[in-house]
């Protein structure tokens, strides 16, 4: 998952990276509405993570505007604004998910993997791919029933092609999925990672599509 954070508290925003770093997920972190509507129209994004109360307006104002331009990314709201009515609000404005400050790390986790589930139209915990399944919920693999170790980004590109086992993925859209910004980007990083996988799930588990990407071989 690549998750864009918006939270102007310096302190929630460290915690909530560290939290979902650990959990495999690649974040970037903005302060602002404005700073997050260009993220947005410049990058894709699995979910957002998005404060109601920022320094240069509302996050419902902003949500409500690229629900309007048409942007689906799921969002979670985040604030301290916890009565029953802000909840509403938020919903009614288009966000797929709430949660009042404070919170717990692994809820706010869960909660990001189901609406990311739903957007992906998807009810299982787990992805399939013949003998290969994939627990996005506690990063790990199977291939025939027997644990497959991943490194952290071994796991993200898998993670990649298997949620849409059939469409081909690019390099560039495989490395927004292996790095935040600010994070150098090797230039190998993404071929490396595809050796690495074929070695410990089958030469012939990914398909390279010369010029073009990469995807889940056919069954």
């Amino acid at each position: 998952m690549r998750i864009l954070v918006v939270e102007d508290d310096a302190m929630i925003a460290d915690g909530i990276r560290a939290g979902l770093t650990l959990a495999g997920a690649s974040i970037d972190c903005v302060a602002n509405c404005e700073d997050a509507a260009a993220a947005l129209a410049a990058n894709t994004f699995s979910a957002v993570v998005l404060d109601v109360m920022l320094p240069d307006g509302s996050g419902i104002d902003l949500l409500r505007k690229l629900r309007a331009g048409g942007d689906t990314t799921p969002v979670l709201l985040l604030t301290a604004l916890d009565e029953v009515g802000d909840r509403i609000a938020g919903l009614d404005s288009g966000a797929d998910d709430y949660l009042g400050k404070p919170f717990d790390l692994d809820e706010l986790g869960a909660r990001l993997r189901a609406i990311i589930r739903r957007r992906d139209g998807r009810a299982a915990t787990c992805l399939e791919h013949g003998a290969i399944r994939l627990f996005p919920a506690d990063n790990n693999a199977t291939l025939d029933g027997a644990p497959v170790p991943l490194s952290r980004r071994e796991f993200a590109v898998l993670h990649a092609l298997m949620e849409r086992p059939g469409v081909l993925r690019s390099r560039g859209e495989l490395e927004e999925r292996l790095y935040g910004w600010g994070d150098e980007v090797e230039s190998n990083a993404v071929e490396v990672h595809v050796h690495n996988l074929r070695a410990k799930l089958g030469r012939a588990a990914i398909e390279t599509v010369r010029g073009v990407g990469y995807r889940m071989r056919p069954l």
